[in-house]
């Protein structure tokens, strides 16, 4: 059986819109007939967009879950990095990424972690050593070694990180990058060893330098790390090698748009929309080598409909000619999702999480900024009372905490300043990159209220005051929830007006910062498990 959309078909590669009528059998572009000009009052019909970036995990869905959000937004494919969910169950958790996944028609394409710890100092759930990268790079549901974050490794010669790349060389897929600030001789160095990519640009000029390294450069705009702005002036230009990439993702962005809304900011800025369009639909695909169609004949017909080249208001979504999404709802079948975590810690009382002070003038303070993964690295006076260094809400300087999840071991201790809160605490198990649990907050005892909430339901996010308990429960992995993407973006939505109006948090995404302040990958000053963590000279440094 034959079955066609009718509309204004956009041929990026050939810069042109036509109307005309798609065919299509089984799932496959049969013919595409071009029957008049381009027709104002007809939809406008596109290849899907692709997410050249993302952490599943990040959104607190399964894949499954996910897929039926991001379709109502014309999202038909992915470049998934399965990296989170790696540190907290290893190979185990990112083959339950692969399976789950297979249950919705959505193109999720994988890769294989690279940096499993990121670090050999963070304590995570498990290691993936090079012999276990060999194993993934050679199934067919690995598309790519993830993201290369141990960056010192490439640059210094680690024998573990260079036999990795090594590894994704022989099989010919790609090896994406992540090195912030990155430039000069050392990032000749490490982009020389065949990283093809970098989703973490925060200036014009350091894009513009890895361009010319001919490194593909992805423009991120997650619910924390906002780089759109920055970095789209130079779209226009360098389109052939650029991306779109959400990177990560909290389920209440998800639901409002995906991709499509970065399409729409750039054409508002002033790009052209073919170049757009190739940004988004086109260029992963090839990267990739991925599975999605691109609106030619023999292509899979994974198709969207918008009301226009401006607004990219999506009005339905196919993959393999099967419709998917219409108007904003989802059409993809639900299904229970399995469980699997690694959660073995005990609760934890204020007396743990108490600093005595020793004489110090000033400490060392995180200073977290808002929109940005990177920290600055301060110098701040100590608040003191009965002998211990305490939160000062007055000056907005913070006690930070990671417990680790996975065993009774040591607790990191320092702090932080623009998180804001006032009163409370808040606290998550989605904590970058180890995902131990992370917490900040005005008292020890809110603290140990807000870790200890996390604990009981084995992960989750909490908040909590002096008179009020909120707690998100996520049991699989302490990464993600089994429920809907709407239910949870509801739930999630709820917990974070509460940090924010009734705690005072003034982060735009407090618990996505959060969730980054324990990644000690990226500059300036981090907290692991082990204490505070100077990322400039990659070592554990003192609080004073």
């Amino acid at each position: 059986m034959t079955d066609i959309i009718v509309g204004n078909i956009v041929d990026i590669e050939g810069r042109r819109i036509f109307f005309g009528t798609i065919y299509f059998v089984e799932g496959i572009i049969t013919k595409i007939a071009e029957e008049a000009p381009e027709n104002k009052s007809a939809s406008y019909i596109i290849p899907g967009f692709i997410d050249s970036h993302i952490h599943i995990e990040s959104s607190m869905l399964v894949p499954s879950k996910f897929a039926e959000l991001a379709v109502i937004h014309g999202t038909t494919g992915t470049i998934s990095d399965p990296h989170e969910i790696g540190n907290v169950c290893g190979v185990v958790g990112v083959n339950y990424m692969i399976e789950d996944s297979k249950k919705v028609s959505l193109k999720f394409h994988f890769g294989a972690p690279s940096c499993v710890p990121s670090i050999s100092q963070d304590k995570a759930g498990a290691v993936i050593s090079s012999e276990t990268i060999l194993k993934l790079m050679d199934s067919s549901d690995i598309y790519f070694l993830s993201e290369m974050m141990n960056y010192p490794g490439v640059i210094y010669e680690d024998e573990e990180v260079l036999k990795k790349i090594a590894i994704a060389k022989l099989s010919g897929k790609p090896i994406d990058g992540h090195a912030p600030g990155l430039m000069g001789k050392d990032a000749l160095k490490y982009f020389g060893e065949g990283i093809s990519t970098d989703h973490e640009c925060f200036t014009e000029d350091e894009a513009l330098e890895k361009l010319k390294l001919g490194v593909k450069i992805l423009i991120r705009e997650g619910s924390a790390a906002k780089n759109f702005d920055a970095l789209i002036p130079l779209l226009d230009e360098h389109f052939e090698q650029m991306m779109f990439c959400s990177d990560d993702k909290h389920p209440d962005s998800l639901v409002t748009g995906h991709i499509n809304e970065l399409c729409k900011r750039a054409v508002g800025f002033g790009c052209d929309v073919f170049k757009v369009l190739q940004v988004a639909c086109v260029n992963p695909v090839l990267h990739y080598k991925m599975r999605n169609g691109l609106l030619k004949v023999n292509d899979a017909a994974d198709i969207v409909l918008v009301n226009n080249l401006k607004e990219f208001k999506v009005l339905a979504t196919y993959i393999d000619g099967k419709k998917v999404a219409v108007n904003g709802i989802s059409l993809l079948e639900s299904s229970p999702a399995n469980q699997i975590n690694n959660f073995d810690c005990s609760a934890k009382t204020a007396e743990e999480f108490k600093i005595t002070a020793q004489g110090q003038t000033e400490i060392k303070v995180i200073e977290a900024l808002d929109g940005q993964l990177i920290t600055n690295h301060l110098k701040c006076q100590p608040k003191i009372v009965s002998g211990n260094i305490v939160s000062n809400t007055d000056d907005d300087i913070l006690k930070i905490v990671v417990v680790n999840r996975y065993g009774d071991h040591t607790i990191g201790k320092g702090f932080v300043t623009g998180v804001g809160l006032k009163e409370g605490a808040i606290a998550s198990s989605v904590a970058h990159d180890a995902h131990n649990i992370v917490a900040v907050g005005v008292t020890d005892e809110d603290i140990a209220n807000a870790v200890n909430l996390i604990i009981k339901a084995q992960g989750g996010v909490s908040a909590v005051s002096k008179d009020t308990e909120h707690i998100l429960p996520l049991k699989i992995a302490g990464l993600m929830s089994d429920e809907s993407g709407w239910e949870v973006a509801k739930k999630y939505s709820t917990i974070e007006k509460f940090a924010k109006e009734t705690l005072g948090s003034t982060l735009s995404a407090p618990f996505m910062t959060l969730s980054f302040l324990a990644l000690p990958v990226i500059p300036h000053l981090k907290i692991i498990d082990g204490g505070l963590f100077d990322v400039d000279t990659f070592q554990f440094t003192s609080l004073q």
